[in-house]
Formats: structure tokens, C-alpha cells, sequence
């Protein structure tokens, strides 16, 4: 059954590599993916599958029955694009002013889209029912994972894996992680305020810009000083806004940053630091302050029955050259809402451009990947499937002593 699948999927790997071509020509931003969607309906319609619409937002779900009774097994992709301007010198280079797919999501929607349509094709030798929820929105929180949760995306589900290409990973290379991969990723805005004037006469003011610069300072201290060496954690200040004329002192300036956390008390530690430090610099400064901390998503934290199902899946591929446990990725996910709700788990597929001297990385408006990636993803994510069946049934099974 297995090799059956894979020899199916390269049989459609040039049909996959067309979708994925189309997507990419035409992104849609965060929340605006409605021809996306329509577009993914479209395609389980047309093979008769069932589908379903809006969900959580503009989120797809299809599903097969097997012809056996068994589980019920979820694949994930998402669909969403960037708003970055394509500068990539390519055929298939997005259409869309502004907005391209710069981090793998119309690969990750191809792939998925023609394993569902090849397990259709097997589906009187398969057991179990297979879910294929189209995802939109991952790119900004609070994303679509959770609504499309809350919209019954994953009812009945016994299991989920999910994948993300890697393009600054070799193709070829299946990198997994035992406890969590990715980090939560949250956000902070600061509005400090103080009071202008002439540039002449700082003494008659309340300097914003030198009490948020001496902010931003201090608050690299919060990690290296305040947080345990074996606890990683990010604080980073991504906007500084203080417009003025040349002449005069800002009475206001805003910051804009993210924090990355693996633990919820480090996360909490966090939230609350910032908020001392910033008390202490206005004191210090006599201006006031606005604090907003807004939590994204949380750490993706794979279960390790399903993470070692998956590797003895993917050594299975031949086109996978190695299997690797990889370092945390600082990166944020909200494949970790699934996580909390069902067994699963979540990869990366390497997916590095070929023949280009320059590799770029994701958001990157130059960001391409070998479209061979997305065949192992297809091959690694049905195999993890259909074989999870077996592997749940069996280990069921009592053993006679």
C-alpha cells in the first residue's frame, strides 16, 4: 500500500508543481484568502470529495472515508501569503503587488492537495478517515488554527501531523524534535509620553526618545540578567517611532517588539519584567506610559509517540537522505493549537533552493524553495497516515504471556 501511495504521488508530482505555481502567482494576505479557499474547494469538488467551507473563518476542510473501519487521522496545511513584494526573477513570480508566498504555504497547500486526491484514489483499501484541513491565516495572530478548532475542525480526530519546508535545510533532510520545536510568540507595544519642546531647551522638557532609547537598553537585561541561562527566551524591540522636526525634543515615542518563550512561567516572568523596567525608566524620567503585551501563539510541543511514528515513516521515503533531531526554532506556530487538543506532531521537510548561488530565508523577498520538497512532504505526511492506523491498532492488541 505504502510504495502504491508513493509511486502514485510521483506519478502527480508535475500536477502538484503546477498548483503550486498558480498559488504563487496568486497570494492572498492573512484573513483575505477567500480565492484561495475557493480555489481549494474547488479542487476536492471536482473529485467529488467531501468538503467543507468557512470554517473558523476562511478556512477548508475535506474528508475521505476508507472503505475499513480505523481512526481518524488530520493533515494540516496552511495558505496564507505575506505582504511582501516579490522580487524573485522566476516564471511563477506572484501577481499580486505587495503580497507574495514567502514562507513555503503554497507548497504546503499542493502537497496536501494531491495527497488527498491520490488517498481518494485508494480509498477502498484504506481504513480509517483521513481529515485535510486547509488552514488560513497562520502568518498572523491570532491565526486561524483556533477558530477553525472552535469550528469543529478537529472532532473525532484521534491524531494530527503537520509539516513546514525548510528552505534553508538541505532537501532530503526530515528534521523532528522531542519536546517543543517552536517557540509561543507574543507581542508588546510601549507608548512612552512625555512632555516636548524646543530643542534648545531640553531642560523645559520630558525627553521621550532618550527615556524609550534608555527602554530599549535595558531591556536586553531581561533575558541575559533575569531569566535562567537553560530557559531560552527572546525580547526583542522590532519599532522604535519617535517623529519630529530637527529642532524639536519628541513628547512621545512608541516601541513595538516580540517576545519568544518555551515555558509558560518564563513566559509570565516576561510579560511582567517588561513592565517593571518600563515603570523604572519613566520614574527615573518623569513621563507616563501605556503597556499592551498581546499573547500569540503558544509553544508547538509535538507528542513523542506520533514525533517517533513519523521518523520510522520518513526513513521509508527514498528520497529522504537523512532524519535528524533539530535545536529549538524561535519561530512561532499555531499548528501548537492542535497540539493541545490531539495527539500529534509536527516536522520540517528540507526544501533548499537548487542551482541559485544565494539561499534566502523565509519572508524574504527573494524566498524560493526546491519544489522536490514537496513530494517527500506528501510521501512522509501519507505514509504517517495510513500506517498510524496499523501501528494504533496493533499496539492495542494484547499480548498472550
Amino acid at each position: 500500500m505504502i510504495q502504491k501511495l508513493h509511486s502514485l504521488l510521483e506519478e502527480s508530482f508535475q500536477e502538484m508543481v503546477a498548483i503550486r505555481r498558480y498559488l504563487h502567482m496568486h497570494p492572498e494576505v492573512s484573513f483575505k484568502e477567500t480565492k484561495t479557499a475557493a480555489y481549494i474547494a474547488e479542487f476536492y469538488r471536482q473529485l467529488g470529495i467531501e468538503v467543507r467551507t468557512g470554517v473558523g473563518g476562511n478556512g477548508v476542510v475535506a474528508r475521505i472515508s476508507g472503505a475499513k473501519p480505523g481512526l481518524t487521522v488530520a493533515l494540516r496545511a496552511d495558505f496564507d501569503a505575506l505582504p511582501i513584494q516579490d522580487e524573485k526573477d522566476v516564471p511563477y513570480k506572484s501577481t499580486v503587488p505587495g503580497v507574495m508566498h514567502a514562507c513555503g504555504h503554497d507548497g504546503h497547500t499542493s502537497a496536501l492537495l494531491i495527497l488527498a486526491k491520490t488517498m481518494h484514489g485508494l480509498r477502498e483499501e484504506l481504513e480509517g478517515d483521513y481529515v485535510f484541513i486547509h488552514q488560513h491565516a497562520e502568518e498572523y495572530a491570532p491565526g486561524g488554527a483556533k477558530p477553525m478548532i472552535e469550528d469543529g475542525c478537529l472532532d473525532g480526530v484521534d491524531a494530527i501531523f503537520g509539516t513546514h519546508l525548510w528552505a534553508t535545510v538541505p532537501t532530503g533532510q526530515i528534521m523532528y524534535r522531542f519536546g517543543p520545536i517552536m517557540a509561543a510568540a507574543d507581542r508588546f507595544q510601549i507608548l512612552i509620553q512625555g512632555r516636548g519642546g524646543h530643542g534648545a531647551q531640553p531642560h523645559k522638557t520630558k525627553d521621550a526618545i532618550v527615556a524609550a532609547s534608555q527602554l530599549v537598553l535595558e531591556l536586553q537585561q531581561v533575558v541575559s540578567r533575569r531569566v535562567s541561562p537553560v530557559d531560552p527566551a527572546v525580547v526583542t524591540v522590532a519599532s522604535f517611532v519617535a517623529e519630529n522636526a530637527f529642532n524639536i525634543i519628541a513628547d512621545k515615542a512608541k516601541l513595538i517588539g516580540t517576545v519568544r518563550t518555551f515555558k509558560e512561567d518564563v513566559r509570565d516572568f516576561i510579560e511582567s519584567e517588561i513592565e517593571k523596567v518600563i515603570k523604572g525608566i519613566c520614574l527615573s524620567s518623569d513621563c507616563s506610559y501605556e503597556y499592551t503585551y498581546t499573547r500569540g501563539y503558544p509553544a508547538v510541543v509535538p507528542h513523542d509517540e506520533e514525533t517517533k511514528h513519523v521518523i520510522e515513516c520518513a526513513s521509508t521515503v527514498s528520497e529522504v537522505t537523512s532524519i535528524e533531531e533539530m535545536d529549538p526554532d524561535m519561530g512561532g506556530e499555531d499548528f501548537a493549537y492542535y497540539l493541545q487538543n490531539v495527539k500529534g506532531t509536527f516536522f520540517f521537510t528540507g526544501a533548499k533552493a537548487q542551482g541559485v548561488e544565494v539561499i534566502y530565508p523565509h519572508h524574504h523577498p527573494k524566498f524560493d524553495f526546491d519544489e522536490k520538497a514537496m513530494l517527500i512532504a506528501a510521501k512522509t505526511l501519507g505514509t504517517a497516515a495510513i500506517t498510524y492506523q496499523t501501528k494504533q491498532t496493533d499496539s492495542k492488541v494484547p499480548v498472550n504471556k
